[in-house]
């Protein structure tokens, strides 16, 4: 008897893994199906959103993000400050507006990258308790053109480009000019003027000098489900002296996780040899032998933030 009841119960346990591996694997099996048409709708859903974003008229959107970190030490041996309060707040914001219509278009686009940061050493009074600015990047960009083609257009060309937490438009560049424009998809612009003025506003007058030159310009801004991406590369080639060129790249990108909310990061990469003469040249005392255009040191600028996303 006791041998039949546990034959019975081997029998009955068998049959219930066998059952619940063979419930686990039809689940799984179910899961990957949901799956395959999740991401069929998506592509489905990306493709009417492209139609949409090549229809006629405003396209407006932004998104940004924000960085932030505060800290306080008392009594901290371990560290050369044992007594400090510190933080660090960065901000960026990438928006634009573009007006599509069957002849012409006009494109227009902003970024702003602010950060503060603070290091207040409670046991010396003479130094700062106030946020400093020190990443600061402010560049705006109006694209007119007339289309030729669906992807060619004759095109005119403004953009302003300073700093505005500390030396405001010292220095400043504006580059006007005129050329033509490719749009060779809905999301990408490539600009080549090579009629360009390049204004520089700055009141160091012994390393800036506005030029005439070529201007390029690639723009690629794009919003694929929950990602938002934009790149930007600008350069200004002149025509006098290589010494007056500069370049600016500047990459965004965002992940909304729960209600516009979600993860941002932001890198740009800048060559200008002006601005590294006059760092230079700010320096106290100057160094010996004098900085100039032929002996500076033009290191490439960087910067990056990382922090929360928000998208509008």
């Amino acid at each position: 008897m006791r041998k039949l009841v546990c034959t019975i119960l081997a029998i009955y346990a068998f049959s219930a893994t066998y059952g619940q591996t063979k419930t686990i694997d039809e689940l799984k099996a179910a899961q990957a199906t949901k799956k395959d048409s999740i991401a069929a709708i998506q592509a489905r859903v990306d493709a009417l959103q492209g139609e949409i974003d090549a229809l006629p008229g405003w396209k407006i959107g932004a998104f940004g993000t924000i960085g932030a970190n505060i800290s306080g030490f008392k009594n901290w041996y371990s560290q050369g400050t044992p007594n400090n309060s510190s933080g660090n707040i960065g901000a960026t914001v990438n928006a634009f507006a573009n007006l599509n219509k069957e002849k012409f278009f006009w494109r227009n686009s902003g970024n702003i990258n602010l950060q503060w940061v603070k290091l207040d050493n409670k046991d010396d009074t003479t130094d700062s308790d106030s946020f400093e600015g020190t990443t600061d990047v402010f560049n705006i960009v109006s694209l007119y053109g007339y289309k030729l083609s669906e992807k060619f257009a004759i095109s005119a060309l403004g953009e302003y480009r300073t700093s505005i937490i500390n030396n405001f438009n010292d220095p400043g560049y504006l580059d006007l000019g005129i050329g033509a424009t490719w749009t060779p998809v809905t999301d990408m612009v490539v600009v080549i003027h090579p009629l360009n003025y390049n204004f520089v506003f700055a009141d160091e007058d012994l390393a800036y000098e506005s030029s005439t030159g070529a201007k390029i310009l690639v723009d690629y801004t794009r919003q694929i489900g929950a990602v938002n991406f934009k790149t930007n590369f600008s350069t200004f080639q002149s025509y006098e002296n290589s010494d007056l060129s500069n370049w600016t790249w500047i990459n965004s990108f965002g992940y909304t996780l729960w209600k516009g909310i979600g993860l941002g990061f932001e890198f740009g990469l800048r060559d200008n040899k002006q601005e590294s003469l006059a760092n230079a040249l700010a320096q106290t005392p100057v160094p010996t032998p004098a900085p100039t255009f032929d002996n500076v040191d033009n290191d490439i600028q960087s910067y990056w933030l990382f922090g929360l996303n928000y998208a509008f």
